[in-house]
């Protein structure tokens, strides 16, 4: 929001509503605008210039399951951000339904998607989806960035792990893609872990 805010005002991106579709994420923006301490300074200027520089006029915070079944009626441009979970769960997949079979519409993915999840499908360019068990043709343009991703990458997390090496029993990896997670797991060997498991799907294992 800081930054379709932010691109509207400078002139970038036409003026228009921009709804933000998720009560988890409502209640996340609250808290960030509870703490302005945490600014930093483009953050602070940018707050005074606008007077709320997450919103401030061009969005609407929705919660109610009305609020969000109404946006489908609309027929004049918008932005919705949708709660997402890999397009698997969440409101994103009603705006999806509704949306993905209409060439004049974009969902952007902002971020990564992991495999085997609607989200991937859709940025690896699936030409027809399954959603709440129909199937649906993708004629809406599909764009993925990556710019937004808060996850930790590899030398973050080796940052993190590092220091407990001698003292770590068992180490279970158990997020990512294999070929990632296979590298990593080489890399904590390396660093002095004694056992590490890449986890697998229905692994039972005894402590």
């Amino acid at each position: 929001m800081y930054f379709l805010h932010e691109q509207m005002k400078a002139g970038n991106l036409p003026k228009h509503p921009v709804f933000v579709d998720s009560p988890l994420a409502v209640n996340a923006t609250e808290v960030f605008k509870l703490h302005p301490e945490c600014y930093d300074e483009d953050a602070v200027e940018f707050q005074i210039k606008t007077g709320d520089m997450l919103g401030a006029g061009c969005c609407t915070y929705i919660r109610s399951v009305e609020e969000s079944k109404a946006l489908h009626r609309r027929r004049n441009p918008c932005t919705i951000i949708s709660a997402s979970g890999m397009c698997e769960a969440g409101r994103i997949r009603h705006h999806l339904k509704n949306g993905i079979t209409k060439s004049k519409n974009t969902v952007l993915i902002p971020g990564f998607q992991a495999q085997h999840t609607l989200g991937r499908r859709l940025a690896d360019g699936a030409e027809r989806v399954n959603i709440f068990h129909r199937s649906y043709r993708v004629r809406a343009e599909v764009i993925q960035i990556h710019g937004f991703s808060a996850h930790a990458d590899q030398a973050d997390l080796m940052r993190m792990v590092k220091p407990l090496a001698s003292s770590v029993g068992r180490v279970f990896l158990v997020h990512g893609e294999p070929d990632q997670s296979g590298t990593l797991a080489d890399l904590m060997r390396q660093a002095g872990f004694a056992d590490v498991t890449l986890a697998e799907r229905g692994q039972r294992v005894e402590f």
